[in-house]
């Protein structure tokens, strides 16, 4: 059976345009046509004017609804209850994000994932580390007691263990030895910079070299200085692919356009979003519009995805099919997920449909709304 979306406003690859119907089959978009053109025989679905975009994609984030992933127990039942909150608010792409814990705690994060992988509904794409192997100086709410560097012996076991799941590590390369980042570069791992105290010179030696990407811009780094430049004018020159948390929070909307300007299709959106938690290292409380732990350090944010597309139509200044690429297609270029990140003949058939007013209205995945 093909179906047709109709009646619709199609944000895809950085254009809005009307007149349009998107045809499905399966789990793949076959064709896009003009309106006018849907075939008699096909089931048709009139989304009413609303937005039809692709399916957003989180590359950080560490528990949505409850429990915390990453917390004191991290289980198949969150990721099961991460994959169906995420899909109601059209993020249909994630990868659940393991802090800086204990070994057991890891490797337990690990287990339950491959456990899970099997079971899923499909809109969990694998992990990402963040951490323990990040620079003291610039732990924000990572414990200090346990961050360490890098020993090949453990990444490698953890790699192996994983069997392909890990997709990105966030760690900070000016500490770690070149055979443990040639070795996780080998494996396609998608290393990223984060919790780093690189100076400039650093982050021009190994940005894109083979640093391919930075975590949370702003956050948990060294600040610009005219005398010391530091990291963020290093990142800004090489132009790695850069997540950021637009919450207005994190990072307030004046250094969003500053980092939009200067890294344009390089520049992507996370949510680095948590739950309340009581339970493990990570004890989140929730304090008016931001969490943070016990001792009150800002931690992981409250945003969705569509959330941060509209802080960043709204009071970012981006447009709105740019703010869309931002949460779908550059997260998955940096990923590889090809047929991700576009409505597009031959891309898979996960959307999200929304109003004017940002709010979900329904999500399309695997074909089926």
């Amino acid at each position: 059976m093909i179906t047709a979306l109709h009646n619709l406003q199609l944000i895809s690859d950085g254009t809005i345009t009307t007149g349009k119907a998107v045809l499905l089959q399966g789990e793949q978009i076959i064709d896009i046509i003009a309106d006018t053109d849907i075939p008699q025989d096909v089931k048709r679905v009139d989304l009413n004017g609303n937005y039809l975009a692709p399916g957003l994609i989180d590359l950080q984030i560490y528990g949505s609804g409850s429990p915390l992933f990453f917390g004191g127990d991290p289980s198949t039942e969150s990721l099961a209850q991460m994959e169906h909150s995420l899909l109601n608010e059209g993020c249909t792409g994630f990868l659940a994000t393991i802090a800086t814990n204990t070994d057991d705690i890891v490797e337990q994060g690990i287990d339950a994932a491959i456990q899970y992988w099997d079971k899923r509904i499909g809109n969990f794409l694998g992990l990402h580390l963040e951490g323990p192997y990040l620079n003291p100086k610039r732990k924000g709410a990572h414990p200090a007691e346990l961050i360490k560097k890098a020993t090949l012996s453990q990444v490698k076991n953890w790699i192996e263990k994983a069997n392909g799941l890990i997709k990105i590590i966030t760690l900070a390369p000016e500490l770690q030895d070149a055979e443990v980042i040639d070795y996780l570069h080998q494996q396609g791992i998608v290393l990223s910079s984060g919790h780093s105290n690189a100076t400039y010179t650093e982050g021009k030696s190994f940005l894109n070299k083979p640093i391919k990407a930075v975590t949370h811009l702003y956050n948990a780094m060294p600040p610009m200085h005219h005398r010391e430049p530091g990291y963020i004018p290093a990142i800004f020159e090489e132009k790695p692919y850069t997540s950021i948390v637009a919450d207005g929070v994190h990072v307030d909307f004046a250094m969003i356009r500053l980092a939009k300007r200067e890294l344009g299709d390089k520049l992507f959106l996370i949510t680095d979003a948590v739950t309340e938690s009581d339970k493990g290292t990570y004890q989140h409380q929730f304090k008016g519009d931001r969490y943070v732990t016990p001792d009150g350090t800002l931690s992981g944010s409250c945003l969705t995805m569509l959330k941060a597309v509209q802080n960043c139509v709204k009071h970012v200044g981006i447009e709105l099919p740019e703010a869309i690429n931002m949460a779908s297609l550059y997260p998955a270029q940096l990923i590889n997920a090809a047929k991700k990140g576009k409505i597009a003949t031959g891309f898979n058939a996960d959307m999200i449909i929304f109003n004017h007013d940002f709010e979900v209205e329904g999500t399309v995945f695997k074909g089926v709304i």
